[in-house]
């Protein structure tokens, strides 16, 4: 799936929970999205129903270069697809802070 435009709600969240699965899939991956985020790991099946879930995976994803890099090789996707799939969720759009 290398989208040239805006993606659809339905694509955007595949690419959502292929990112989570893909960070739940190393634990120390997983480790530092929850250190970051704040969640528990007693609390990760009921704040993955929560509706901006999906965004914030995809937020977290983006604001990590390396990680994005690598998440999109393993998914076959251009780095710019997660880009594409969070403002498609409706996230805000992010932009990488210069000095």
């Amino acid at each position: 799936m290398k989208a040239r435009g805006p993606l659809t709600a339905e694509v955007a969240e595949t690419v959502a929970i292929q990112a989570f699965s893909f960070i739940a899939g190393e634990p120390e991956r997983l480790g530092r999205f929850l250190a970051v985020t704040g969640i528990g790991p007693a609390e990760i099946r009921a704040a993955s129903r929560e509706p901006g879930f999906l965004i914030g995976v995809l937020e977290y994803l983006i604001s990590d270069e390396a990680l994005l890099t690598a998440f999109a090789a393993d998914a076959g996707l251009r780095p710019e697809d997660p880009v594409k799939a969070h403002a498609a969720l409706g996230g805000t759009p992010w932009e990488r802070e210069v000095p």
